[in-house]
């Protein structure tokens, strides 16, 4: 509940605190007083939009601040979501600083917060209601849903989105698989192919390295088998012609000959020792002889291989180890494919299944639905009869459409003002006075399913008067027994029913216009009912007429 408003440098309001009680508070005043801007202010706490404009001239900057009290279980729920701490009362103190430069600080509870998180929590906390500037009450694409509110239809919607969800996403993904085929048989195909290439090639890690020496040697064998050749021959001779181990052999003997001088001996030792290593050396030349062979066929293909394996690096963008990941991976996409016609088969008749669901849910959904429009028709037929419009038809016009987000029910409110006319749209209805009752009837049934604790109501009194007014008042009474009402009307039956009147005002002192804020009493009530009635000069007749109309105020509320 709205407790209390305080005001700074908004137009023509230059300071206000407004305090709002339960009930039924009623705001009245002449036209231009500022009545509107309170209306607005309010609507700057709840995160509306503001201009710059607003700002009062001279200033730098205006600001709004709301205390609200016993808050609801979705305003709390809010604040949490929100990250916001909130009090241990269920207080709420909203503010809202409005710079000159259209720069604005908003804060909830102290917390520093943007205008859409303002936004969010005052969708929460009051509902307000305008002739000429809130029209979503009419229009057709919110019947639907004010239909499920008043079949509290939270659990079987919530049901039903889930199922129409499910289907669209399973339809999406059978179109996606269907479209693919054609795709994923060009994909097996070259898939296939490389699968074949790779397991064809059998490659081994380290088999490049290997066939790059193999390909070496035998590209270079002519060469390796002349050098090897007289190597051998200058180590082990050739004909009649000594090789150098002979030739050393001889030094060795000759040498040994003269054994007797010492320093020969250590030459001896390493003459001997030569030969040991020459002779081993001369082995490994001849058995590297013997497997060199100058074969240009397995260099050929040796070559052949190397270039398949270099080619197959490049191509995949891996190494011979990484080749065995990319054929797996094939493998893997080749099943995938393979397998695609069962999967279509089995996503099939999962869409099968979501569907039969979706439908039994949207099934479900319409029933409640006609059950609650018969409710709500009847009701609102009710609530226009009490407010003087006997003759007038309404219905809730309910058919099948295809099948969407909220279901299968294309639901718009009809209405026939008067006898022997057709129903038509409500939109359509071209009375104010007309449009204010509808709307009041319409809003007074919905409250009851409505967790919002206060409601505003900006001049929806155009185009009533006499007893219809009346009515109005009496049922503005009915709906504040419940909730908070404010109301800013022009009419004097309805001030009448107030259980807070607020009188706004505006003066002019020197340069400046100020508006002013004041809670009547019982006696300056029967002056501004009066006012309301008869203009500026209040005769005794009027204060009677006034004080009468407070006494059947009363008396009906007392018997309420």
């Amino acid at each position: 509940m709205l407790n209390s408003l305080k005001i700074n440098n908004i137009a023509v309001i230059e300071s206000a605190d407004i305090s709002f009680d339960t009930g039924l508070n009623v705001l009245t005043g002449e036209t231009g007083a500022g009545k509107s801007i309170i209306i607005d202010s309010i609507n700057a706490i709840l995160g509306e939009r503001t201009s710059k404009e607003l700002v009062r001239t001279g200033t730098n900057a205006a600001s709004v601040t709301a205390f609200f009290t016993s808050v609801t279980d979705e305003t709390k729920a809010k604040l949490d979501e929100l990250g916001i701490d909130g009090e241990q009362d269920s207080s709420l103190l909203i503010s809202r600083k409005i710079s000159a430069d259209g720069k604005n600080v908003c804060r909830i509870n102290g917390v520093t917060v943007t205008v859409s998180m303002l936004k969010e929590l005052g969708k929460t906390l009051v509902d307000i209601h305008g002739q000429h500037d809130n029209r979503s009450l009419l229009l057709k694409d919110n019947h639907c849903a004010y239909i499920d509110k008043l079949a509290s239809n939270e659990k079987l919607l919530s049901h039903y989105m889930d199922c129409y969800r499910k289907f669209v996403a399973l339809k999406k993904e059978l179109k996606s698989l269907k479209n693919s085929e054609e795709e994923n048989e060009k994909n097996a195909e070259i898939y296939r192919f490389q699968i074949d290439e790779l397991e064809k090639a059998n490659i081994n890690p380290g088999e490049i390295n290997e066939l790059s020496v193999l390909r070496n040697k035998l590209a270079n064998a002519e060469k390796i088998n002349s050098v090897l050749s007289l190597s051998y021959t200058q180590l082990n001779g050739e004909d009649e012609e000594a090789g150098i181990l002979l030739r050393l052999k001889s030094m060795i003997e000759e040498i040994n000959s003269i054994s007797e001088i010492e320093e020969m001996k250590d030459v001896l030792q390493n003459l001997s020792n030569s030969v040991y290593m020459l002779e081993d050396s001369a082995q490994s030349i001849k058995n590297s002889l013997d497997t060199v062979e100058f074969n240009p066929r397995l260099l050929e293909e040796t070559e052949e291989r190397l270039d398949l394996l270099i080619r197959l690096t490049k191509k995949y963008n891996t190494d011979e180890a990484g080749l065995q990941d990319v054929l797996n991976e094939l493998k893997n996409k080749l099943e995938r494919i393979d397998s695609s016609e069962e999967l279509i088969e089995e996503v099939a008749q999962k869409l099968d299944s979501a569907g039969q669901e979706m439908l039994n849910a949207a099934d479900e959904l319409t029933e409640s639905r006609i059950r609650a429009a018969e409710i709500f028709t009847s009701k609102v037929a009710s609530e226009l009869k009490f407010l003087d419009m006997p003759d007038v038809t309404f219905e809730v016009d309910r058919k099948d459409k295809a099948l969407g987000i909220t279901g299968k029910d294309d639901i718009e409110f009809l209405i026939s003002a008067n006898v022997g006319e057709a129903p038509k749209s409500l939109i359509k209805i071209s009375s104010g006075g007309e449009l204010s009752r509808i709307m009041l009837a319409i809003k007074n049934v919905l409250s009851e399913k409505d967790d919002i604790l206060t409601m505003i109501f900006d001049e929806i009194d155009t185009g009533i008067s006499g007893q219809a007014a009346t009515k109005v008042a009496k049922k503005l009474y009915d709906v504040s027994n419940g909730k908070q009402v404010i109301c800013v009307t022009h009419l004097s039956q309805i001030a009448s029913f107030a259980d807070n009147h607020l009188f706004i005002n505006k003066e002019t002192s020197g340069d400046h216009t100020f508006t002013r804020v004041k809670t009547l009493a019982y006696n300056e009530r029967k002056y501004e009912l009066a006012r309301i009635n008869g203009g500026s000069v209040i005769t005794q007749s009027q204060l009677e007429a006034s004080t009468e109309m407070l006494n059947q105020a009363d008396a009906y509320k007392r018997s309420n």
